[in-house]
């Protein structure tokens, strides 16, 4: 069986790279009906703290990525636990002593300023610097202060990665690496191996920064016999000028992403897109029909450009098609959240606003900004009921004579309201820019809005006549 893990280490909030390095594994591993694993690598105890890790748990489950296996919101499940490296240093040192035994790894007692000097002196001589220590076919019994250290051959590993190709790698440039300071204190690029080996995993679906720690533990592996693992990585997710990722391009946490009004349907969506795609056109797919189309052959080898227009462009798309219901919920959330007085209106009203500005926005945190009249009278210049070339005195005159119109209006939808107040226009022979302009402004206060049909399906008829009222009163004020 097919199964693959995300291994974060919780020394920070989850971010884009982690949460779409996740998504990979989850797509590939269910597109096969394998299973997906969340691990958590916190070994680094003075940066990992118990915030983080329950910030990248519950931002997985968030976006839909619930794990087969491993740290859950609700808690561990199952067979290949713990699931916390913390909780597992007990299960390494047998195999740190299966590989000193067999002549793979040493202890090393050099100090570290002999081994830093030794560097510096290859520098000078402008030649490579590979730490091969005479000790290392010796030395087998520990001392204290001594690392344990892998002893690499001169030779060349190579492994066929599923995105990017044969990759090789000339050992003999490599020097001896660290395995383990002390017994106590065993490394990344060790007990990563280990942990793949126990839980099962066959997959190692990652970003392409780790390639240069694949010779490693491909080594290591062997070393201990295990059974060999597929590798596949990743392509960095780049900033639109192909620069690394900042802030300023988008790299900020999914919390943040979440806290600004994104879905995470629509995020999973658009994390899919960085280095995937189907062989078409098509932009839109749902985390189900992903898991059908989804295949390795199809992630591209080169880095993929965030482009935070392109996610707000989806994820505008995804508001659009919500229900109803569910724009209401993030709506009225969303509306409190940025401190409108969304009491001002009826429940009716409230609703129509919303799904109105549900049409418009990009993400549910914009959300008001477009419609912050239908909450309070609007405040505005006089000079913007202007249209075109139109005189003060016509302007008073079309307003006049479209306030009756509205005062007479019994429809109910926008569209039924539009064919009626057009109907009087082309009656009464006026030009539709000299009624509708001032009238949206008179409404909103504002020179863009939604359409004066719209804003007339929310406001109730007494609050728009009052508005028109007082527009008439700012222009006899001139």
């Amino acid at each position: 069986m097919i199964r693959t893990r995300i291994a974060p280490s919780p020394t920070g909030l989850l971010h884009i790279g982690t949460a779409r390095t996740a998504l990979f594994n989850y797509l590939y591993a269910k597109s096969q009906g394998g299973q997906f694993i969340l691990r958590i690598e916190d070994t680094d105890q003075a940066r990992s703290t118990q915030e983080f890790e329950q910030n990248i748990v519950t931002g997985l489950e968030w976006l839909g990525l619930h794990p087969d296996e491993g740290i859950t919101t609700s808690g561990s499940k199952g067979d290949f636990g713990p699931y916390r490296q913390s909780e597992r240093t007990e299960l390494y040192r047998p195999y740190l002593e299966q590989l000193i035994v067999s002549g793979a790894a040493y202890w090393d007692t050099t100090p570290l300023e002999e081994i830093a000097q030794q560097k510096e002196q290859a520098q000078q001589a402008k030649r490579p610097f590979v730490y091969r220590p005479e000790c290392r076919e010796q030395q087998n019994e520990y001392r204290d202060g001594a690392v344990l250290r892998f002893k690499v051959q001169d030779e060349v590993i190579w492994f066929e990665d599923k995105i990017k190709g044969k990759i090789e790698f000339d050992m003999s440039l490599m020097g001896d690496f660290t395995l383990s300071k002390g017994w106590d204190n065993p490394l990344y690029n060790f007990v990563v191996v280990i942990d793949d080996e126990l839980m099962k995993i066959t997959h190692i679906i990652r970003g392409e920064d780790h390639i240069s720690n694949t010779p490693k533990q491909i080594v290591i592996n062997r070393a201990l016999e295990f059974s060999r693992k597929t590798f596949a990585h990743l392509p960095l997710i780049l900033a639109p000028d192909r620069s690394k990722m900042s802030k300023r391009h988008g790299a900020v946490s999914i919390d943040q992403y979440r806290q600004e009004g994104y879905l995470p349907e629509a995020l999973v969506n658009y994390f899919a897109l960085l280095g995937w795609n189907e062989g078409n056109d098509r932009e839109e797919y749902s985390l189900e029909e992903l898991i059908q189309k989804f295949t390795l052959k199809r992630v591209q080898k080169s880095g993929a450009v965030f482009n935070i227009d392109k996610l707000q462009s989806v994820n505008a798309s995804y508001i659009k098609a919500l229900p109803l219901e569910q724009k209401i919920t993030s709506g009225v959330q969303f509306l409190s959240q940025n401190r409108y007085n969304i009491q001002h209106l009826a429940q009716d009203q409230l609703e129509r606003a919303i799904d109105l500005e549900c049409q418009r926005i990009k993400t549910f945190g914009d959300i008001g900004e477009g419609i912050d009249f239908l909450f309070k009278d609007p405040v505005y210049d006089s000079n913007i009921l202007l249209w075109k070339d139109m005189s003060i005195s016509d302007v008073k005159e079309n307003l006049e004579w479209v306030r009756q119109v509205v005062y007479n209006i019994e429809e109910k939808t926008s569209k039924e309201i539009e064919q009626t107040v057009k109907a009087e226009i082309q009656q009464d022979n006026r030009k539709p820019g000299c009624v509708l302009w001032p009238l949206r402004v008179a409404l909103s206060g504002k020179e863009r809005s939604p359409s004066p049909f719209e804003i007339l399906t929310i406001l109730d008829k007494p609050t728009a006549l009052n508005r028109i009222d007082t527009a008439l009163k700012l222009l006899s004020e001139r």
